[in-house]
């Protein structure tokens, strides 16, 4: 499936107002590590040129419906390969395509841009959409963290989740 009109680009710091309309949605707070009720200038800063950092943004009709961000290693040689994701997109947008456009996007920036062998992130166990989704671009689960997080009054467990760019390719 794919949104007409869907453009990728770089995220910018006045992208925080969309980073907190996306996040004010307990249906998407309750799929990461973010507390509710967001502040505008906390995603600022965060969306600022941090080293090592590198987010793009889905847009639509000029609104920012979601991001993917790919966390590098810039100060530790030993995992100069390896990349850590996060991945959210506006409750309205969700399941119509807009994650799948980030993923490829995404994963062509980590493997021809930054040259990552290995993509690596966390997600709830009960996220099933989410786990589908990165299951369809190649990850694995590696491993259970349990009672690894603490949300909505209750514990949580996660799977840690692997991607290895063919041996061939990474040479």
């Amino acid at each position: 499936m794919s949104v007409e009109g869907l453009k990728i680009r770089l995220a910018e710091p006045d992208d925080c107002s969309a980073f907190y309309e996306i996040f004010s949605s307990p249906k998407v707070y309750l799929g990461t590590l973010q507390l509710p009720y967001p502040s505008r200038e906390q995603w600022r800063q965060r969306i600022g040129q941090t080293e090592g950092v590198h987010t793009i943004v889905a847009v639509v009709d000029g609104q920012v419906v979601g991001f993917f961000s790919v966390h590098t290693f810039p100060h530790k040689p030993r995992k100069a390969h390896v990349g850590s994701i996060a991945i959210a997109i506006h409750e309205q947008w969700q399941a119509k395509g807009v994650g799948t456009a980030l993923m490829q996007a995404g994963l062509d920036l980590a493997d021809n841009w930054l040259n990552l062998v290995r993509l690596q992130l966390e997600v709830y166990t009960d996220n099933e959409p989410a786990i589908r989704l990165y299951e369809r671009f190649g990850f694995e689960r590696e491993g259970t963290l349990r009672m690894d997080a603490f949300r909505d009054g209750k514990y949580a467990d996660s799977y840690v989740m692997g991607r290895l760019r063919h041996s061939r390719d990474a040479q």
